[in-house]
């Protein structure tokens, strides 16, 4: 049985992503699937993997990261997200440069609600005078 070292949760907008760390030689496998495999453009990628090159931990675990809900941008902030969360129960050292880097706050920004009346959350529909 292989032991996880660290379990965490991130969120980016509606996504959730469940980021399980163990030890290995630096694989990370998403939903099934390699990183590049799943996120093909490669800013999404290295942003996964930003919390590995801060802690200098690039080779020494491979991760699983299980991700639902939102897109691309989404799905890849909260994975950079649950993946910080985690390397911190690893190891309690990578807190203060996780923090700093700011890889440990949750993006509180969402997508404002379309309120009645208008077209969407802030724009009217069409004036007419006549």
């Amino acid at each position: 049985m292989i032991k996880n070292l660290g379990i965490g949760t991130g969120r980016r907008k509606t996504s959730v992503a469940r980021v399980y760390v163990r030890d290995g030689a630096g694989k990370i496998v998403v939903n099934g699937r390699e990183l590049a495999q799943y996120f093909p453009q490669g800013e999404h990628a290295m942003m996964v993997r930003q919390p590995l090159m801060v802690t200098a931990s690039e080779n020494k675990f491979d991760i699983l990261i299980n991700v639902f809900g939102g897109g691309a941008n989404g799905q890849a902030g909260a994975c950079r997200h649950g993946l910080a969360r985690a390397l911190c129960q690893v190891d309690q050292g990578n807190y203060t440069s996780l923090r700093s880097n700011g890889f440990l706050t949750r993006d509180s920004r969402m997508v404002e609600r379309k309120k009645y009346g208008q077209a969407g959350a802030r724009r009217r529909f069409q004036f007419s005078k006549r």
